[in-house]
């Protein structure tokens, strides 16, 4: 699988000789967080983690195996978000690991309170679309595949924490929030896509939401889609920007990525996957995938532990 070459490049810098030959540990603390390395040279199963507050793992190299107490066996790779909320313990497996060619990962732990912060700002921004019975919470756990950007500002934070430089803290606590705010826009997606598989007439927005998903192939005409919301062109674009952070069309886009990575695990070819997604040309797709996840539709496909 692809790797994160910025992340494994600045981390080379830090290594160190192990102290331990699994979940060998080191730590650089920030304000709010703390980011932790983890080298882990030789194959392990059931290793136990556990963090006090949220926790976000991102991995570098190699693969591994997670078991929470909702799933067994989550095959979790490079581009890949696992995010732990407070007091949860996970197990994992080192499938691939070995001494000179180690399986790393990166964790940051945020403090309650910084997320709370965040949260309940999202949480007024999504309410306009939500019922309030339907909030953001933080306190479960997330797998997801994440994208291009946010890679980029994994790459960057990990960077600020490692820096000797006079505006380190500051760096580090803006990039901690906006990596909350990811992980909590993530949140919202999923619960507004949840609330509007239930309840597709609920408001204007959840009618599009629900139309887009059944029909990702398609093109999207912004007129048409207002007239379906019931707004104006420029209030309806206002408005799904603002809950769902993005464009109607790069919200399609999103999904279309998502819906062929779940495809792609599920061995369909390549080929079919473009053309199901309304991909006329076949290297036009695996250009957008690649800028989207890093790698290539063939490598998700080739994928041995989604075998």
């Amino acid at each position: 699988m692809s790797r994160s070459v910025s992340v494994e490049k600045t981390l080379l810098k830090h290594k160190r000789a192990p102290i331990q030959l699994v979940e060998n540990r080191v730590c650089f603390a920030g304000p709010h967080s703390e980011l932790s390395i983890y080298d882990t040279y030789e194959q392990a199963q059931k290793v136990s983690l556990k963090a006090d507050s949220l926790l976000y793992c991102g991995m570098v190299t190699g693969a591994k195996v997670m078991h929470t107490k909702q799933r067994d066996n989550i095959p979790f790779l490079p581009h890949e978000s696992f995010i732990l909320a407070p007091k949860e313990e996970v197990f994992i497996d080192f499938p691939e690991a070995q001494f000179h060619n180690p399986t790393t990962c990166l964790t940051i732990a945020i403090s309650q309170e910084r997320v709370a912060q965040i949260c309940d700002r999202m949480n007024d921004i999504m309410m306009e679309s939500l019922p309030s019975s339907v909030t953001l919470d933080p306190n479960q756990h997330l797998h997801t595949l994440h994208t291009q950007a946010t890679q980029q500002v994994i790459d960057r934070l990990t960077s600020d924490f490692l820096r000797n430089d006079p505006d380190r803290d500051l760096l580090v606590d803006f990039g901690v929030s906006e990596l909350v705010t990811r992980i909590l826009r993530h949140h919202g997606r999923d619960a507004l896509l949840r609330f509007t598989q239930h309840s597709p007439d609920a408001n204007g927005l959840t009618c599009v939401i629900q139309w887009i998903e059944h029909n990702l192939a398609q093109p999207l005409d912004i007129n048409q889609l207002a007239k379906m919301a019931c707004m104006s062109r420029s209030r309806f674009y206002e408005s799904f920007k603002r809950q769902l952070g993005c464009t109607p069309v790069e919200y399609q886009h999103q999904r279309r990525m998502s819906r062929a990575y779940q495809r792609l695990q599920e061995k369909c070819s390549v080929t079919e996957v473009s053309y199901e997604l309304g991909y006329l040309s076949l290297s036009h797709f695996s250009r957008r995938f690649h800028q989207h996840f890093g790698m290539s539709p063939r490598q998700v496909a080739q994928s041995k532990l989604h075998s």
